[in-house]
């Protein structure tokens, strides 16, 4: 197998600052494969090379394996990495860069048909012997064959987008009456996220936690589990808030978990990061889906046991790495990562879009940073609506939380809306607090985000002075406002992320 010296990312936002970085460490060369939405962004700016694969749709650049294999070619890649979302389950895109004589960071075809088309997988966990839960896994996608599965698993019903992730094309179904609509919806939402319209049906587990398991194949056949995470925080199954480790596992469930993602990946041949998903539900734990590929939430596994999972499948694509054996993997302390969706927590979280006037984070021990975005730039409503993450580490969870606390309040983003109030509120919750939560914690308690407040005559004169542009010149020139007047910039925090 050749070195790699140059890896193509078919991926945008923070993910690809992320791989950028580990490339950089590595001494490897960068080509950015990029939407016309994306020119400027600060992947862009940091990228070696940069390729325009097409316009904004997805359909038409990120999606389109001709555009990114030909873009990796044209930017004389030796590798691809796809990051997550887009094309980075699909085993088609993985068969078309290694035809095109590249090598794809990331498990074999082979092996993403097996266990990263969710129907294919139930199968797979079959032959390996683990729990799953009852469903619909069948080749008749008719809508009124899979309204009368679900009406035979009984209501509620998850359907969801074999092809999914990340919340997309995923619908709950709770009576008859409305199962036509969601199923019919799930289809289109996997089809334009995905290029898939394919469909399966699951008995929705309405008091479970969801928990994953990180797991980690070399090309030498050996696999490891780099244990679990909690991500039970979910808002329409999109996740806010994810944690390593998990605040319940006993060390028996954990085990008995982990050698389950084992043996998955070992049925699969797998090689390279992925993370198989389980609900766990009074004591018991089923098999949800597994996702071959690099998982948004990695840096808590990362905080908690000291590695660099980008790194590894990088060297792990060259043939230049071998897992770390079970009995070594030890983890320390508690890591947390808080999602940064661009949003209006008082209006129900309807994206919000628009420049960025001023980003500032607050650096200390213990804490990590990722975002793809900086001052000046746009976020457009073209893509998912995260732009960044904060992650904490402390030596137990309480104090992970107080510190979580702590950074979030003191984060800044002017220009959009943010989460961050929601986030915060959250994690004062005593469910949460306490490790209790189920799936259903942001449906029972934040249904509708945040009740909105009233805003202090000091925060309404600094929002009339920001939408004078007295602020919003440049981040430079906010920063220095603040270090001018920071009696008032402290008290306009929190209408910064209203």
């Amino acid at each position: 197998m050749r070195r790699i010296q140059s890896v193509a990312i078919a991926n945008r936002g923070e993910v690809a600052v992320r791989i950028i970085h580990a490339c950089r460490e590595l001494g490897i060369r960068t080509v950015l494969l990029h939407s016309e939405a994306d020119q400027g962004t600060r992947a862009y700016r940091m990228a070696d090379t940069r390729i325009c694969i097409g316009p904004a749709p997805t359909n038409e650049s990120y999606l389109s394996i001709e555009r990114c294999v030909n873009g990796a070619l044209a930017g004389k890649a030796d590798a691809v990495h796809p990051g997550f979302g887009f094309l980075s389950e699909n085993a088609n895109f993985a068969e078309a860069v290694l035809d095109a004589g590249l090598i794809f960071v990331g498990p074999k075809p082979a092996s993403i048909r097996a266990v990263g088309d969710k129907i294919a997988a139930k199968k797979t966990i079959a032959q390996a012997k683990a729990p799953s839960v009852p469903g619909y896994m069948g080749d008749d996608q008719r809508i009124e064959t899979l309204v009368e599965e679900a009406a035979k698993i009984g209501f509620p019903v998850i359907v969801k987008a074999a092809a999914g992730g990340g919340g997309r094309g995923m619908k709950v179904i709770r009576s008859r009456e409305e199962a036509v609509e969601q199923i019919a919806s799930a289809q289109r939402e996997g089809l334009a996220a995905f290029g898939s319209a394919i469909v399966f049906l699951e008995k929705y587990l309405d008091h479970a936690k969801h928990i994953e398991f990180q797991i980690f194949g070399d090309s030498g056949g050996e696999v490891s589990y780099l244990f679990e995470r909690e991500c039970t925080v979910q808002r329409r199954h999109q996740k806010i808030i994810e944690e390593a480790l998990s605040p319940v596992l006993t060390p028996e469930l954990r085990r008995a978990m982990g050698e389950t993602a084992v043996r998955l990946a070992q049925s699969a041949d797998y090689q390279g990061a992925g993370t198989v998903e389980f609900l766990l539900q009074d004591d018991q734990f089923y098999f949800l889906e597994m996702n071959t590929r690099l998982q948004v939430e990695h840096p808590v596994t990362e905080m908690v046991l000291g590695v660099d999972l980008v790194k590894a499948q990088i060297l792990n694509a060259a043939h230049e790495f071998r897992v770390w054996p079970q009995e070594t993997l030890v983890a320390h302390g508690h890591a947390i990562e808080a999602r940064i969706y661009a949003e209006n927590p008082y209006a129900g979280g309807i994206p919000s879009t628009g420049k960025v006037l001023g980003m500032e984070w607050p650096e200390g021990p213990g804490r990590r940073f990722e975002t793809g975005i900086e001052a000046g730039d746009e976020v457009t409503p073209y893509y998912d609506s995260m732009i960044a993450k904060v992650i904490v580490w402390d030596e137990t969870r309480l104090r992970a939380i107080k510190k979580m606390k702590a950074t979030l309040a003191e984060s800044l983003v002017l220009g959009v809306h943010t989460n961050i109030p929601l986030v915060r509120e959250m994690m004062s919750h005593p469910e949460f607090i306490q490790g209790t939560m189920t799936t259903q914690f942001v449906g029972s308690h934040f249904p509708d985000g945040l009740r909105a407040r009233e805003r202090s005559p000091v925060e309404i004169e600094f929002q009339n002075r920001a939408s004078n542009s007295e602020f919003g010149a440049s981040s430079g020139q906010a920063v220095e406002s603040r270090r001018a007047a920071p009696n008032v910039w402290i008290s306009s925090r929190a209408w910064s992320n209203v």
